[in-house]
């Protein structure tokens, strides 16, 4: 997961729109692309000038 965050922050930073980042990831990666809903939360978050990409610790789940 954290992979296709940091390519979808390469996108937003060549001003790549949510939808066409996220056609560019479904091309590549299939079903293994992240959702576009997933892609405009993180586009979202890089607008707001946050650039961490990792996953953050939850309680309760377990760490894959």
């Amino acid at each position: 997961k954290e992979y296709l965050r940091g390519i979808l922050l390469h996108y937003f930073f060549q001003k790549k729109s949510v939808a066409e980042a996220h056609r560019i990831l479904v091309e590549i990666y299939d079903d293994h692309a992240l959702s576009e809903t997933t892609c405009r939360d993180w586009f979202r978050r890089f607008k707001n000038n946050d650039f961490d990409v990792e996953d953050k610790e939850r309680s309760g789940a377990p760490k894959k």
